[in-house]
C-alpha cells in the first residue's frame, strides 16, 4: 500500500496520512466536487466564520472515512482555502470514498 496514494494524499512523517484539500465555504451543501490541482476540493455548507467551516470540513472527514473528529487534526491553512489535515490512523484510508459520486 501507500504507492498508489491519490495526488491529494501522502504519508505523515510521524505517522498516519495527511490529506491537501481546498474548502469552497458556504456551498449550498457539503460535498466532495472533485479536484482542483493536488487538492481534493470540498463543497461546505458552514460559512467562513467563527472557524465554523474548519470544524465542519473535520466532522464530514471523519465521517467519511468512520473515524473519530478528534483523529482529524488541521495542521495547516487555518484561515485559508488550502489546508493540510493529519489523519492519526494507522491503516491506510480507502482512497475510493473521496471519489465523486453523481
Amino acid at each position: 500500500m501507500g504507492a498508489d496514494l491519490p495526488d491529494y494524499a501522502a504519508t505523515a512523517s510521524k505517522g498516519g496520512w495527511v490529506l491537501r484539500i481546498w474548502v469552497q465555504p458556504g456551498a449550498k451543501r457539503t460535498q466532495i466536487v472533485g479536484m482542483h490541482g493536488d487538492y481534493l476540493k470540498i463543497r461546505l455548507q458552514a460559512p467562513a466564520v467563527d472557524n465554523k467551516a474548519n470544524n465542519a470540513l473535520l466532522v464530514f472527514i471523519a465521517g467519511i472515512l468512520g473515524i473519530k473528529t478528534s483523529q482529524v487534526v488541521m495542521e495547516s491553512g487555518h484561515a485559508s482555502r488550502q489546508k493540510n489535515l493529519l489523519l492519526n490512523v494507522e491503516e491506510e484510508p480507502d482512497w475510493k470514498v473521496f471519489s465523486v459520486r453523481a
